[in-house]
């Protein structure tokens, strides 16, 4: 959203009242306007009313942090177009790498100069402008139908676990990780999609295993790890169970289908 004067509106969420008073005065020869939030979703919210032009995200608050946030911006329709910049005094490569997975553009370390941070969001404002030149015409949010609120934190919870099959977390930290709880997420998932967070989970094993073993030549075992299964026993247990037959049998059968539809 920008005003009549052209100006970009930047909302940063930042606990501190200090660093929100730093980042409006580094940027304060910008031709930008701001809003505040302290905490991720209240910047959430705040993000829904006003579709702000870019969102600078501290990953380190209390009630909801950055990537918590990021996830529920990037689950919802409204605001996933939004670039999410992270600004945060840890630098370690896990940290970076998790504010990438979420949907963030950038992740910029504390401290850095007022050259830096106003350049990567020029970067990013221009980027978001080229996109929008060569994107269709977009619907009038009065043609849009609301999305139910409780859709966003289970749209974000099908993609966290997606983004980690090989490795989930318990169901109670998947939910923190959404901003709930295990009780609220379980009658969330169901009411919204009919089954539970665990029958999603195994149906997105399945799906999974089923592209790999028709795209790639991994061992059976080592699929059987990549999502999420202990031993490749209890993956072609799981896997017949749904489909059949084994997953060796199931790539069999695959192959000699290719073999048979080739030209001799």
């Amino acid at each position: 959203m920008t005003s009549a004067t052209g100006k970009k509106n930047i909302l940063i969420v930042d606990d501190s009242a200090f660093e929100q008073r730093m980042l409006a005065e580094l940027l304060s020869d910008e031709p930008y306007r701001f809003s505040v939030a302290y905490n991720g979703y209240q910047g959430y919210q705040l993000a829904l009313a006003t579709r702000p032009d870019l969102i600078l995200l501290d990953v380190r608050m209390p009630e909801m942090d950055g990537y918590t946030a990021c996830r529920l911006l990037k689950a919802n329709p409204q605001t996933e177009a939004i670039p999410v910049i992270f600004l945060s005094g840890a630098d370690a490569v896990n940290e970076r790498v998790m504010g990438l997975q979420v949907g963030g553009v950038d992740y910029i370390s504390k401290p850095f100069t007022p050259a830096e941070l106003a350049a990567r969001i020029h970067v990013h404002l221009g980027l978001m402008r080229r996109t929008d030149l060569t994107a269709p015409a977009p619907v009038p949010e009065n043609d849009k139908a609301p999305q139910h609120p409780d859709l966003v934190f289970v749209n974000a919870v099908r993609q966290l676990i997606l983004d980690n099959l090989g490795s989930l977390p318990k169901l109670s930290e998947i939910a923190r990780s959404v901003g709930t709880y295990r009780e609220k997420l379980t009658l969330m998932f169901r009411e919204q999609t009919g089954m539970t967070v665990f029958a999603f989970i195994r149906e997105a094993r399945i799906a999974r295993a089923m592209k790999l073993l028709r795209q790639t030549e991994i061992d059976v075992q080592d699929i059987a790890l990549l999502i999420g299964f202990h031993n490749a026993g209890n993956f072609a247990t799981a896997f017949r169970e749904r489909m059949g037959v084994t997953p060796t049998a199931y790539r069999q059968r695959l192959l000699e289908q290719r073999n048979g539809a080739a030209p001799h």
